[in-house]
């Protein structure tokens, strides 16, 4: 979910990102010493979890790891959005469970005020307004037998 204090259209900046992801579902040998030792570094310290390349003791050598690591898909990089000057952009992120009696965060839950945010359109028909202002989060009583 992406939140703006602008028109509400984030677009990718110019600025490089230094926040990636490893891709776990592709697989390539690399060519280049540091490239290897900067993929077996991430691997052991953040396996499946975004990192920041200023994470690394030798910034330089992490670098040409991610570059050589993105241009054969090895990692996911989360880029820098930007809107007008002046304007803030900011991005959440949450893994969401939607089961059939009941909706669980399983990660990135933390707590976020929706009374900060003003929606640019509203609501029209009653059922919908309805079905959005209900509990997502209530948990069902358990039977007892």
């Amino acid at each position: 979910m992406y939140a703006s204090t602008g028109e509400g259209k984030p677009k990718e900046s110019a600025v490089r990102t230094t926040v990636f992801k490893r891709e776990l579902s592709t697989v390539y040998s690399l060519k280049m010493k540091s490239s290897r030792s900067f993929f077996s570094e991430m691997g052991k310290r953040f396996p499946t979890l975004p990192f920041a390349i200023r994470s690394f003791e030798d910034v330089t050598a992490a670098k040409v790891g991610v570059k050589e690591c993105l241009e054969h898909d090895m990692l996911l990089a989360y880029p820098v959005l930007q809107e007008k000057a002046g304007e803030v952009v900011a991005q959440f992120k949450s893994t969401v469970a939607v089961l059939p009696r009941s909706t669980v965060v399983l990660a990135g839950a933390l707590p976020f005020d929706t009374e900060r945010f003003a929606p640019t359109d509203s609501i029209q028909t009653e059922s919908v307004k309805e079905l959005v202002n209900r509990e997502l989060w209530k948990k069902e009583d358990k039977k007892k037998k």
